[in-house]
C-alpha cells in the first residue's frame, strides 16, 4: 500500500493527523503532509479508512502499489 495527499484538494480539515498520526500531520498552513508512505498493516487501515469515508475532501489516496 501507498499513501499519498493532494495537497491542492486539501482543505485543513486534520481529520487525517487526528485519526492516523502516524502516517500524517499538518504544516503550519494546516495542510496534510504524508509521514508515512508505506505504513504498516495496523496504520493501514486507519489510513485507509481516511481515504475512503473521513477526509472532507478526499485528498487522502491510496493504491496497492
Amino acid at each position: 500500500m501507498k499513501v499519498h495527499a493532494d495537497r491542492d484538494r486539501c482543505i485543513g480539515a486534520g481529520l487525517c493527523a487526528l485519526n492516523a498520526p502516524s502516517v500524517f500531520d499538518q504544516d503550519d498552513a494546516g495542510l496534510v503532509v504524508v509521514l508515512n508512505d508505506s505504513p504498516s498493516d495496523a496504520e493501514a487501515a486507519d489510513a485507509r479508512k481516511l481515504a475512503e469515508d473521513i477526509c472532507p475532501s478526499k485528498a487522502i489516496l491510496i493504491s496497492d502499489g
